[in-house]
């Protein structure tokens, strides 16, 4: 029989892998951006990630062909915004979140597609598989896109979503977070990462979040709040830029 393990299980493990990797920072390992493939406390992620060398194609085009084209005419201008996809209002806090896309020399990328999807506000999603005992919101799919402009910059006027349980282990709960896809120039080019939001208190006990064991590159996943994109008696506003490589980029699922 198989005991599912307690947050003080996890929390234990998660405390343990951040020491190992202080130890190997200070014994002249470099700098670890991304997790490890395996992370023990991440459950799942010893179930499903790859465990043998990663298979090249023969032809890197042919992988492309197979894949949907995106162009400036199927992104509406209203895709951005997650409150006014539906006949009603969405229930919720209303925010904004703006940020520029950059490359590792703080050039801005253009024309790039962004994509995000997200929780309601009762911390449900929209999917057919999410049995969460949470309300579903009428008027909230919780998915929506645009194209960085020539300053590399994106935004979405959408609700903040709400925490939700999962069954990593016994009363696991995940920060309140977006999910981001961004498409280079094809389809076979796709990072996904996700936002957070300051301040949450679900930080310390989440395991996919403590993946990322390096704090400065953790860090570089939460948003700042900004006053002065907030709308008045409308939304609260956040900035996030995402750093596609370099020293100082952003953690994506991909671990590259």
């Amino acid at each position: 029989m198989t005991t599912t393990p307690t947050q003080g299980d996890i929390g234990a493990g998660i405390a343990e892998a951040h020491a190992a990797y202080v130890k190997d920072l200070a014994d002249g390992a470099p700098v670890r951006n991304h997790p490890d493939r395996g992370y023990a406390p991440y459950r799942s992620s010893a179930l499903r990630h790859p465990k043998r060398p990663l298979v090249a194609p023969h032809d890197p085009e042919a992988v492309e062909l197979s894949g949907p084209v995106f162009g400036v005419t199927d992104v509406t201008a209203l895709d951005n915004d997650l409150t006014r996809q539906h006949q009603g209002e969405p229930l919720g806090e209303r925010i904004t979140v703006t940020g520029r896309v950059l490359d590792r020399s703080g050039r801005p990328v253009r024309g790039q597609l962004v994509e995000i999807w997200q929780a309601n506000a009762s911390g449900r999603y929209a999917h057919q598989r999410d049995q969460h005992p949470a309300p579903l919101d009428p008027n909230f799919t919780g998915a929506g896109r645009c194209l960085t402009d020539d300053r590399g910059a994106y935004e979405f006027t959408t609700v903040k979503p709400g925490a939700y349980p999962w069954r990593n282990h016994t009363n696991a709960w995940r920060p309140a977070h977006i999910h981001f896809s961004l498409f280079g120039t094809a389809f076979a080019q796709r990072l996904v990462t996700q936002l957070y939001f300051p301040g949450d208190p679900l930080f310390p006990y989440d395991p996919i979040l403590q993946s990322v064991t390096d704090d400065a590159a953790r860090q570089r996943l939460v948003a700042t709040y900004d006053h002065d994109l907030s709308v008045p008696e409308r939304s609260l506003g956040y900035r996030w830029d995402i750093v596609l490589d370099g020293p100082a980029a952003t953690w994506t699922e991909e671990g590259h």
